[in-house]
């Protein structure tokens, strides 16, 4: 099994965002048994908190099923028992490299490599535009669906 682990700055926006457009891409691909797919934050701000309620309205206009959760924070156990690790923008990157001590297992990724892009995607805390950030989710998460090898 493939384990993927999407990473944001507090777990409330972005990373959830990710894991349920992920989630539901693998779901439609038939490929449940073959991947397994959280997330969680670099930084302690919101944990405990559930997903952003700009996400959820987001996932619910676009049809995409979600639960409630509640945001947790990235370990050093969680760099070893996960396959990729996938940040959304270079500040995640750096708080990963600091965690993982220098990515030694090259497990580190920004979400738009995969489609092809050295870019961030923005988070809709700051900015307020959940589209914008739900359409690179999804053309990233297509790309790094595609990119999985499978089982």
């Amino acid at each position: 099994m493939i384990k993927l682990m999407f990473v944001c700055h507090g777990n409330i926006c972005r990373s959830p965002m990710c894991e349920f457009v992920m989630k539901d891409l693998v779901r439609r691909a038939r490929r449940d048994g073959e991947i397994f797919v959280a997330s969680a934050a670099c930084r302690r701000d919101e944990i405990g908190s559930d997903t952003y309620l700009g996400t959820r309205e987001k996932l619910d206009e676009m049809g995409v099923p979600y639960e409630k959760r509640r945001a947790v924070q990235i370990t050093r156990d969680d760099y070893d028992s996960y396959d990729l690790i996938v940040a959304m923008d270079m500040e995640n990157m750096r708080d990963l490299d600091r965690l993982s001590g220098g990515d030694p297992k090259k497990k580190l990724h920004r979400l738009m490599e995969f489609a092809g892009e050295e870019r961030d995607v923005a988070d809709p805390w700051y900015t307020g535009n959940f589209d914008v950030t739900y359409m690179d989710v999804l053309k990233g998460c297509k790309a790094l669906l595609k990119s999985l090898p499978s089982t």
